[in-house]
This record gives C-alpha cells, sequence and structure tokens, in this order.
C-alpha cells in the first residue's frame, strides 16, 4: 500500500525536550567509535573551552530516536515498519551539543516520492534548545520498499 501523501507538509514536535547527559555522550561515542578526549574527559573539554563534554556529530541521532516526531506508526500514513530500510541521514550544526543541552526536536515530512517500486519518505528536523537556539537541523530518508503505486498499463 503506498505511503498517504496528505502527510507531505505535516509538521511535528517532540512533547518533552531530551536533556543530554554526560553518560548518554560517552555511551553514543563508545558505540561510533569516538576516541576524541572531548566526549569522554570532563577536564580535556573544559581546557578546550567547552563547559562539558562535547557530543559526536551524529549523536542527534539519539534525540531523535528517544523522542521521536515523526508519526511513523501512524496508520493513517500507511508505513509498515517491516518493509523500511534507512536511505540517508544528513546534519547540519551550528555549534557542537554539549552535556546539559536540553534539546527539543521538531519534523516536518517535505516530501514522499516514488524510487522504482520503492518510497522515499523525506524529513527535516531542527534541534533547538529550551531557550530558543537552533543548534542544528537534519534531513533523513526512509525506504518503504516495494510500495509505491504502480503504474496502469492501456492497452
Amino acid at each position: 500500500m503506498p505511503l498517504n501523501r496528505e502527510f507531505i507538509g505535516r509538521s511535528f514536535v517532540a512533547d518533552t525536550p531530551f536533556l543530554v547527559g554526560r553518560e548518554h555522550i560517552r555511551q553514543f561515542a563508545l558505540a561510533v567509535g569516538e576516541h576524541s578526549p572531548l566526549c569522554h574527559d570532563l577536564d580535556a573539554a573544559k581546557a578546550a573551552g567547552y563547559v562539558d563534554l562535547v557530543a559526536p556529530p551524529t549523536f542527534l541521532t539519539a534525540p531523535g530516536m528517544w523522542r521521536p516526531v515523526v508519526p511513523t506508526h501512524d496508520p493513517e500514513l500507511g508505513l509498515d515498519y517491516s518493509l523500511v530500510v534507512h536511505g540517508e541521514q544528513r546534519y547540519a550544526l551550528r555549534r557542537p551539543i554539549i552535556a546539559g543541552d536540553e534539546i527539543v526536536v521538531s519534523a516536518t515530512i517535505t516530501d514522499i516520492r516514488n524510487a522504482g517500486r520503492n518510497e522515499l519518505l523525506i524529513t527535516e528536523f531542527e534541534f533547538v534548545t529550551t531557550g530558543g537556539e537552533l543548534v542544528a537541523t537534519g534531513l533523513s530518508s526512509l525506504v518503504s520498499r516495494g510500495t509505491a503505486a504502480t503504474a496502469t498499463r492501456k492497452g
């Protein structure tokens, strides 16, 4: 079943902020193989001019997953998650994410389009502190395998 194109343009905001903790940063850094002392050692981060540990750039995946905003499980969207693979993820940071930041994630579905037999669900994200500072934007694409509407041939 094709995705519901009426979702294009809809925006969503996480219901609670994500408080970035030191252990979140350390665990994420270990998981992705980031060994920079800025991510693990508070003294090193402070010596470099930061007030706390610095998250790796892809850390923004964490608040995006723990405070999901895109209604991927909404039956009206029609996304069968068993058919989904991750297509693309990009982030543009305005400044590093630091332990202690409280991040509110918002998202807008900007496109749903066919890619052969598949569909691409394109979402743009904003990551804003509870103080209103935009710290990053992001773009994500999910591939819904085999759900594109097929054209009817006329004989």
